[in-house]
């Protein structure tokens, strides 16, 4: 982590914020690195969008303080504002434009010329690979599309600090990975993302750092490699010939391996914490013992999903009904 306040895009100390009786961001402390990107990781109703909202100075923190490229998200608003952009969860374009006339709209609303805000409109929608839907009405674009296009309009001035809250909720893998892209790209330009997901492999794929969240309180941070070292021992990945055998499989290996079994969210897919090659080996010998086919496996360090199912007690694709997420 970066040990001066100079090398810090954001900054938070004790955030809090409640929604009548819910406590939605209870105390948290945040170091983010400039022109890096910061993954903040948990299920829905944990507090990630309640405090990317105060980050961007759309909700007043009841509690603590926070500070973007060195200004207080409170006292400086303005001065935030305009250095930061925030792409939500859901498309904020209008969907009776087009592609292209949304980009000049919004670029003429901020300050661009006639002609700059064509011209920037129409390098973007190259850029995002747009340019063949440019005339067609956003509400006619694939999920994906709205995704880029809601990018490409977070960032037609380009901006120090980008919050994206959720930015592949819904999308297909083909579409994730080009959002991946564009993020990526946007990184290496020398902006800094902040990356709310509840995805873990998304944050595997592109964080730098990463702070696992649950019920507003920052429960642990790091890189992904020292949050999967933090579980402490190694994982057993297996998947099945057979879905039907899996309920036998994941008895016989708790039974072998004295620990719990993760139920992948692939049918034939389980994952058990173990780094003793022996007991594995017989864990192995058992199933094919008892007529169950492993098509394959292979021992290494556990997963994100691992990780956050031991330092929470549940999987990150549980759902909470709470406030903040819908604030």
């Amino acid at each position: 982590m970066p040990e001066s306040s100079s090398d810090l895009a954001v900054e938070t100390s004790g955030l809090v914020k409640h929604f009548g009786e819910t406590r939605a961001v209870d105390g948290v402390d945040l170091r983010i690195a400039t022109g890096t990107v910061f993954g903040v990781l948990g299920p829905n109703g944990a507090g990630k969008t309640t405090t990317v909202r105060m980050l961007a100075t759309l909700l007043l923190p009841d509690a603590g303080t926070a500070r973007v490229l060195g200004h207080d998200v409170v006292a400086e608003a303005d001065a935030v504002r305009s250095r930061v952009s925030l792409t939500g969860q859901y498309a904020s374009v209008d969907e009776d434009l087009t592609g292209l006339e949304n980009l000049i709209l919004l670029a003429r609303l901020i300050g661009f010329s006639k002609a700059g805000s064509r011209a920037r409109a129409t390098e973007l929608l190259t850029a995002f690979g747009l340019e063949d839907a440019a005339d067609r009405q956003v509400k006619k674009y694939s999920g994906g599309m709205r995704r880029r296009i809601d990018i490409a309009a977070s960032i037609l001035a380009t901006p120090d600090v980008l919050f994206l809250d959720e930015p592949t909720t819904g999308l297909d893998p083909r579409s994730r990975n080009q959002v991946w892209d564009i993020i990526r790209v946007l990184v290496a330009g020398g902006t800094t993302v902040v990356l709310t997901t509840q995805y873990l492999d998304e944050a595997d794929q592109l964080a730098d750092r990463i702070a696992v969240i649950d019920r507003g309180t920052v429960i642990a941070e790091g890189t992904s490699g020292e949050l999967k070292a933090s579980v402490g021992s190694g994982a057993v990945h297996i998947r099945l010939r057979d879905a039907a055998q899996r309920p036998e499989a994941e008895r016989l290996l708790t039974q072998r391996l004295g620990s719990d079994v993760y139920l992948e969210h692939d049918p034939v897919a389980l994952t058990a914490r173990s780094d003793d090659a022996g007991r594995v080996s017989a864990a192995i010998s058992d199933l094919a013992a008892s007529g169950i086919t492993v098509a394959e496996f292979s021992l290494g360090q556990p997963s994100l999903d691992e990780v956050f199912l031991a330092l929470t007690g549940h999987p990150a694709e549980d759902h909470d009904d709470e406030t903040e997420e819908a604030a």
